[in-house]
């Protein structure tokens, strides 16, 4: 209540403008405590995040790794790998969300979640999907995996046409792996 009421005299009691600064002013994080976190995950052998740190990360915030969140939390960490976290991606990533504990983290989760409500940023999440789920040095990825992305990205969206859309390009492919190329 006295952080509701500090930000809405800011924003002279401008409700919108008072949520929008709130999420928009970074909150100061303890560099202690992103240094824990980050240990907390990284892989034993090498100074990243991989598959067994993110499931880890998952369980902590109590999201499904499949979950949609992770697509975003990567998109914060400008993540340029699927399933890895450079130390810098993560730590940048949490500063942004001024997050530095798993219990801020878990707080932040439906924040994230509505930032796919927002078309701007659901626009550039759309583009950050198709550079991260290619694979190293690709320029296009599997047709099976662009059609996973779009099921996942479309959702929640209720897109009527998304199914007749992946049955047509898998149609068109014959049953034999194609790939498909985002420009």
């Amino acid at each position: 209540e006295k952080v509701a009421i500090e930000y809405l005299n800011l924003c002279d009691w401008d409700v919108e403008a008072s949520i929008d600064y709130f999420y928009d002013t970074p909150v100061l994080v303890d560099d202690t405590l992103l240094e824990e976190l980050y240990n907390r995950y990284k892989d034993p052998n090498k100074d990243m995040i991989l598959v067994d740190g993110i499931t880890l990360l998952c369980n902590d915030l109590e999201v499904d790794p499949q979950d949609i969140i992770m697509l975003v939390i990567s998109w914060h960490m400008n993540a340029s790998t699927m399933c890895e976290y450079s130390k810098m991606e993560f730590l940048q990533g949490l500063q942004e969300l001024s997050v530095d504990t798993v219990e801020k983290f878990r707080d932040k989760i439906s924040y994230i979640r509505s930032e796919l409500n927002d078309e701007n940023k659901f626009h550039d999440i759309y583009n950050f999907a198709f550079s991260w789920a290619k694979e190293k040095g690709q320029k296009s990825m599997a047709l099976n995996t662009a059609i996973g992305m779009w099921r996942l990205l479309f959702a929640e969206k209720k897109c009527p046409l998304l199914d007749h859309w992946c049955q047509f390009l898998q149609d068109m492919t014959n049953n034999q792996e194609r790939t498909v190329k985002f420009a």
